[in-house]
């Protein structure tokens, strides 16, 4: 007897086990870009790092992780979501294993960029096969709205975890953490994920599209990495991003005359798919910018311990689970445009406030009540750009549009370090100049930085208007075979 064209896979208990699987594949790929935060400090005493290469134990990751995601994705499209799924795991495990034994900065820098590339591959592979999996009205909702939850919740909990193991155990245990996450994703992957045949022949494979992207991305990140120390206006930086733009520039030229394209430029097509993914790159600018200035200001200026630094984030994880919860709720009746303006707004008007902290301040009146404003915000946000981004995509380019949205996640964070810290260095700097103590000028930078961060969450408000509204329509099996669909 065939079930109900509008039946619940939620409602069985291995839907249930899939969605936790594959949430689980969110918050272990999204937590590890924030966990390492606030262990710098002792692995720096510990492998001997220098400050400029301390960078690269954060930097390293998200190089890898932004620039191989476009590849990541489209693999799992052609090759197999579990396929890829399993590969990613397997060796974001293995280079976890070999940066928490790691006996040197060179070794730890090479194992964050390995876990950027699988990370690259597990995260657009498990999207796709959520978004494919639950793809009825009210299960995509609830299934999305999940996924945007541990992002936002990983955010927050990475920072926290940090501290907690960095004082405990040590922070090889920051590493090490991913392990037996590793081996539950894989179990439940060949458990629970049907296998699936290659999705297009690889004779005709994209090949040079795939250099130019990959080599693009990594260019852009590194650039965006970099700029700060090197400078905005220096030489280096600005052939760095000319030279990211023309090899991206070549790679939409080649898309444009493959036979079987890496990105076929019909996805551009989906109603509102751009503006969604443009969102969350601003708004996670200056999300992750927050995290790390508030970090920094509690550490350096206010004198936090690690664990204490990580502990003040505790009530954001609460407020991120509540807030992603109603937003889920909300998507039926307002749609997801609502939901993301307004959480980007709540959000930019707690950063504002943020911006004011104050030399001798302290957690209770100077940074609580903002940080519990801004999780708000932020569980709203990351569960409406999800589900806006993943509107009307067909199956066959879910994995394509999910790496997508997950460029724009990664190279967010990027983007924002590299001008809020260039902002923030420059006021510290004048002000150290100019005799002032080194918390008043600290104090200043953290302040100014975020000041932009809140008007990126403005920005983020507004391009938010031209997302996709939907409440949770199904997406159509017909769809996979549609080139260029749209999204009413």
């Amino acid at each position: 007897m065939e079930a109900a064209p509008h039946s619940s896979v939620l409602a069985t208990r291995r839907g249930k086990l899939t969605l936790a699987l594959l949430c689980a594949v969110a918050f272990l790929d999204f937590v590890d870009a924030s966990i390492v935060n606030v262990a710098l400090p002792s692995i720096r005493r510990d492998l001997h790092f220098s400050v400029q290469n301390l960078q690269w134990v954060l930097s390293g990751y998200l190089l890898t992780y932004g620039g191989f995601m476009l590849l990541g994705g489209r693999a799992a499209d052609l090759l197999g979501r579990r396929r890829v799924l399993v590969a990613g795991t397997s060796l974001f495990g293995l280079a976890s294993l070999a940066g928490g034994l790691a006996g040197s900065e060179g070794m730890l820098v090479g194992a964050r960029l390995v876990q950027g590339l699988g990370a690259a591959m597990m995260l657009p592979a498990a999207l796709s096969t959520l978004t494919t999996t639950f793809n009825e009205g009210t299960d995509r909702l609830k299934a999305l709205g999940a996924w945007g939850a541990m992002a936002g919740l990983a955010s927050a909990l990475g920072v926290f975890l940090g501290g907690v193991l960095s004082e405990g155990p040590g922070w090889r245990w920051v590493l090490f953490v991913n392990l037996p996450f590793c081996v539950l994703v894989l179990v439940g992957a060949f458990r629970l994920i049907k296998g699936e045949r290659r999705r297009a022949p690889l004779a005709n494979f994209d090949t040079l599209g795939a250099i130019l992207a990959t080599s693009g991305m990594l260019l852009l990140v590194y650039a965006l990495v970099k700029a700060p120390a090197v400078g905005w206006g220096r030489a280096r930086t600005i052939g760095e991003l000319a030279g990211a733009l023309t090899l991206l520039t070549a790679f939409i030229l080649n898309e444009r005359r493959h036979p079987n394209p890496l990105a076929p430029l019909s996805i551009f097509r989906v109603k509102g798919l751009v503006a969604a993914d443009v969102t969350q790159l601003i708004a996670i600018a200056g999300f992750y910018a927050m995290f790390f200035f508030i970090t920094m200001y509690m550490q350096n200026v206010l004198g936090f311990s690690q664990i204490e630094a990580g502990a003040a984030y505790v009530p954001v994880t609460l407020g991120v689970g509540i807030s992603a919860g109603i937003a889920s709720k909300l998507f039926a009746r307002t749609g997801t445009r609502p939901v993301i303006v307004g959480g980007s707004l709540i959000a930019a008007g707690a950063v504002f406030y943020l911006s004011r902290i104050p030399v001798h301040g302290s957690y209770l009146p100077d940074l609580l009540p903002g940080l519990m404003v801004m999780s708000l915000g932020l569980g709203a946000v990351f569960v409406g750009v999800q589900t806006a981004a993943n509107a009307g995509v067909p199956a066959h380019q879910a994995g394509l549009a999910a790496s997508l949205v997950s460029t724009s996640q990664q190279l967010g964070p990027a983007l924002g370090l590299a001008i809020f810290s260039a902002l923030a260095t420059s006021r510290t700097n004048d002000l150290l100049a100019a005799h002032a103590s080194r918390p008043e000028a600290l104090t200043s930078g953290f302040q100014r930085a975020l000041t932009a961060a809140s008007i990126f969450l403005v920005a983020a408000a507004f391009i938010g208007l031209r997302a996709t509204n939907t409440r949770g329509e199904a997406v159509a099996p017909a769809l996979d075979a549609v080139p260029d669909p749209a999204v009413s």
